[in-house]
């Protein structure tokens, strides 16, 4: 072996190249724990509210678009974080922990320095049981990597990975090193605090999504900026502007990528006050690029958080109409076939939709004096009916970020069978993950 077939980790662990661009990493294995779970009583619960991380840590799942329930709901992938009360950065170490939900055990399976506040470390599950995915700085450069969650095989991959194709043939994502200059805590932290990557004014034709190939380790260009910038129907407002990617994410079938696009205005993105975020589509070979909200405004269009349809064919979220009804919505993946969901009640959150399309979750959030909860809302959209089913404290921030990077939002997330919620709120002021279990309501 040459000396450049071996290197280290952001963790300081020893990586040995076992194929062009592949390194294996040798993380040592820890020890199961046990995890106290504990029910939490309310009266006005409407469900079994069951926290399942240990208090004597900081736990937080990737997305309200991931699930961290493995494929066969035996396990969930959480991030465990090292500190909640001042911005990480590159150096700080989150780890991957596995919960084993029928022993009640808990496992760290990998270190790393690429986290944030919002998505914790992006693990997320493979095509079974076996494989949880998170990125890491390899080099010089934030990477996929492939943990085995029973051995301990960890591979480092050749590109960024945001989001895992269902039969993990590949990855897609976006520089995790440039997520945080048009909003922290979703992507890698920064070498130095307040110090970001960017881009070049305009829409980049050499930067963007890029397709990892998990057999080959091929990495290809599939989506620029310039592409995506393409199809949108109308330009920017402004002279100087520049776009970044934000989300990526499968949809369960592997047949088509969602994907979040933001334009920054201005000449300085530090002083950029506007993300415009819209969103298209495309085939994971790149193909197909479609915009998905053709008839509403491109520029400063309100509401958000766009999520596949368990279909695959239809996406949803929430979208603030004419005369400010903020209301949730589903469309094709070509931005047809656009309604919306339920006209009586307020769109908001982070929305999910089970697969019949009946039943709809999202989070709301409410400060009363110097506390803060957030709620879980389940919205039978059939009989038109909103519940809330449980109201669990959260962490109220007053810092100085604008953006409120500290800030912890439910993120509610579905099991695969559509029965129970995953749900991060506080308890005794930490960062903490809840199972609810719906199977009697819906």
């Amino acid at each position: 072996m040459k000396r450049k077939d071996f290197l280290k980790t952001s963790a300081g662990f020893a990586a040995m190249m076992i194929a062009p661009g592949i390194w294996n990493i040798n993380f040592p294995q820890s020890k199961k724990r046990n995890v106290p779970f504990e029910k939490i009583i309310d009266s006005k619960f409407l469900a079994p509210v069951t926290r399942v991380t240990p208090d004597d840590g900081i736990f937080v799942h990737t997305y309200f678009d991931v699930t961290p329930f493995s494929p066969s709901q035996k396990y969930m992938a959480v991030s465990k974080l090292p500190f909640q009360d001042r911005m990480p950065v590159m150096g700080d170490l989150a780890e991957v922990c596995i919960i084993d939900l029928e022993n009640h055990t808990i496992k760290s399976v990998y270190k790393t320095k690429s986290w944030g506040f919002q998505t914790g470390t992006n693990v997320q599950w493979g095509a079974s049981d076996e494989h949880v995915y998170c990125n890491d700085k390899i080099g010089d450069t934030v990477v996929g990597v492939q943990i085995n969650i029973a051995t301990g095989e960890t591979k480092a991959f050749a590109g960024p990975m945001y989001s895992v194709a269902c039969n993990e043939s590949c990855y897609v994502g976006f520089p995790l090193e440039l997520f945080d200059i048009s909003q922290l805590g979703y992507g890698a932290p920064p070498e130095k605090l307040g110090v970001y990557k960017t881009l070049p004014l305009g829409a980049s034709k050499t930067e963007g999504i890029w397709r990892t190939d998990l057999k080959t380790n091929e990495k290809k260009l599939i989506v620029s900026l310039h592409d995506a910038a393409s199809v949108l129907p109308q330009k920017p407002p402004v002279e100087d502007y520049t776009f970044y990617f934000w989300h990526s994410k499968f949809n369960r079938q592997g047949t088509r990528v969602y994907q979040v696009l933001r334009c920054l205005f201005g000449k300085d993105p530090y002083k950029a006050k506007e993300r415009n975020p819209v969103n298209i589509t495309f085939k994971p070979d790149g193909t197909e690029i479609f915009y998905t909200t053709p008839n509403y405004p491109v520029w400063g269009a309100g509401g958000g958080h766009p999520n596949w349809h368990p279909n695959g064919e239809y996406l949803i979220r929430h979208l603030k109409l004419e005369e400010g009804r903020d209301r949730f919505v589903q469309f094709k993946y070509d931005g047809s076939e656009f309604f919306v969901l339920t006209e009586k009640i307020q769109g908001g959150g982070h929305p999910s939709i089970e697969e019949n399309s009946r039943y709809l979750i999202t989070d709301a959030q409410k400060i009363t004096g110097d506390k803060k909860h957030v709620s879980l809302r389940l919205i039978d959209l059939k009989a038109e009916e909103e519940k809330i089913v449980c109201t669990l404290p959260t962490i109220k921030w007053e810092g100085n970020f604008s953006d409120n990077v500290f800030r912890l939002d439910g993120h509610p997330v579905w099991s695969r069978d559509y029965k129970k919620v995953s749900l991060q709120a506080a308890h005794n002021g930490k960062r903490q993950l809840f199972v609810v279990d719906l199977s009697r309501l819906i």
